[in-house]
């Protein structure tokens, strides 16, 4: 079945963000942008999603999508099932760019990266006001999950339910805002933390570094896994939020803030903060500071998922639905070793070679047989239920060396299956080269009674078809290889 395709009309940082996000999702996408530095400024975008988001997944991520740049607006939506708008904040040319869409497509949603527009302001004058709404982002848009989905009185409901199933289905949250309003929420917050941070640096106060720091050390951890309110009903202690509200509520009414007030936005100003930020930052490229910005995010976005917590819930959910999709279609594995895993040698994983050390090897299997089992249902509710897969015998060869940085790729070969027995192997693969494989023997084990015993009825079903399947591959010549010296005659 072909790919859906997405169309991005406008391919700055946020149209690139929706880019890489629609096709390492698997779909096709369509840019539109004048711009003749597009391309160059995608493909930046799409390199650092690349090194990126694959790392937040836990279940293979899917052929990646197809991209292309059309020549017109018409020709990048024609066929499209979903468009995404992210040009210009001028609503005069949002306007225009709405009314060619629809000269070319009917009845598609149209989701708008406005920050700050209503949709009923995005909608006056089109043809289909209808299918037309704001899906707002956060940069990056390939890591972020969020999106403000904001409909008008004149927005089809099915259409916007139809948007918000199709962001879901590329890993995002569409939060529904259930009342059009200037900048939405997130954008609203953000002015008035903004705004603030301006009279800060402008009355000397402090410098836009002492601020950040302010920020990343203490308040912005906590909102990044409990946001606002949640942080401070801990902080009203067993009493909770009421007691907060009782005991901080007159703060209110104190003189804290300017956020009713704004300073005066002239070359001064701009000169001062632009200063201080050179200082601060300048020692890094834009591209540099996205990289760590994108490392220290997924090293965030983990911990979360791990504890199924704040946007790690989100991840959860799309491996969820990728595993379930991959589960389908299991029954039809094809004649291919199925990717399991994708990886990427971290600075913890490297030895005083600069090599990646043994043990990351078996880590690499390990992540790879692991991906293999919730394919087939040996999850870990499965596990809670008292029966698991145990590794009884692994062999490991070393064809070559993984260096920091390199990004791996674990595949999964079954070689022999049945009701108790699990025989695979595993390449860990860097582009075209093996740099280890690994060859298993799993046993299915009843925790509860120390003992093998079959495997459940619905795990054999998605495993059995995949091992039919696979038993056409060629066998690998080093299965059934062994550690051993020949003896002396």
């Amino acid at each position: 079945m072909s790919a859906k395709k997405a169309a991005i009309i406008g391919g700055g940082v946020i149209g690139g963000g929706w880019a890489a996000r629609f096709l390492l999702n698997g779909w096709d996408v369509s840019v539109f942008d004048p711009d003749p530095e597009a391309e160059r400024k995608i493909a930046e975008v799409l390199a650092n999603a690349r090194a990126s988001l694959p790392a937040l997944s836990d279940v293979p991520m899917p052929a990646e999508g197809r991209l292309r740049f059309a020549g017109t607006l018409t020709e990048a939506v024609e066929g499209a099932a979903y468009i995404q708008e992210s040009v210009s904040e001028r609503l005069d040319l949002k306007h225009r760019v709405f009314a060619q869409i629809q000269q070319a497509s009917h009845g598609i949603p149209v989701g708008s990266s406005t920050s700050g527009f209503k949709p009923s302001e995005l909608q006056q004058g089109a043809a289909d006001p209808s299918v037309i709404f704001v899906a707002h982002p956060f940069n990056p848009v390939y890591l972020l999950p969020l999106a403000e989905v904001v409909p008008s009185a004149k927005s089809d409901p099915k259409v916007i339910e139809n948007a918000k199933e199709i962001l879901r289905e590329i890993g995002m949250f569409p939060l529904h805002v259930r009342k059009e309003i200037d900048a939405h929420i997130a954008d609203r917050f953000l002015e008035a933390v903004w705004r603030e941070a301006l009279w800060l640096v402008k009355d000397g106060i402090a410098t836009t570094e002492e601020i950040d720091e302010a920020i990343r050390m203490g308040f912005g951890l906590r909102w990044g896994q409990m946001g606002l309110f949640e942080t401070y009903r801990i902080a009203g202690g067993e009493a909770g939020m009421k007691h907060f509200l009782e005991q901080f509520g007159p703060c209110l009414t104190w003189p804290w803030t300017k956020l009713m007030d704004v300073p005066e936005f002239n070359d001064e100003l701009v000169e001062l903060i632009a200063g201080q930020s050179d200082a601060q930052s300048g020692a890094h490229s834009i591209r540099e500071l996205e990289r760590i910005r994108d490392s220290n995010l997924i090293g965030f976005l983990r911990a979360l998922k791990d504890r199924n917590w704040g946007a790690g819930r989100v991840l959860l959910d799309h491996d969820k639905r990728r595993r379930e999709g991959a589960a389908a279609a299991a029954a039809d594995p094809g004649g291919m070793p199925l990717k399991m895993a994708e990886m990427q040698v971290l600075p913890g994983w490297i030895d005083y070679n600069g090599h990646m050390t043994e043990s990351r090897y078996l880590f690499a299997a390990s992540e790879t047989s692991d991906a293999f089992l919730r394919l087939i249902g040996a999850d870990i509710d499965y596990v809670a239920g008292g029966h698991s897969y145990y590794t009884a015998e692994t062999h490991v060869m070393h064809l070559g060396e993984a260096r920091l940085g390199d990004r791996l790729t674990g595949t999964l070969q079954v070689l022999a299956a049945d009701e108790k027995r699990l025989h695979v192997f595993i390449r860990i693969v860097r582009g075209d080269e093996t740099v280890a494989s690994l060859e298993q023997m799993l046993l299915h084990v009843d925790m509860k009674a120390g003992r093998t015993c079959p495997a459940a009825a619905g795990v054999l079903s998605r495993l059995l078809p995949i091992a039919a399947a696979h038993a056409a591959l060629p066998r690998p010549e080093a299965a059934g290889r062994h550690v051993g010296l020949r003896s002396k005659a």
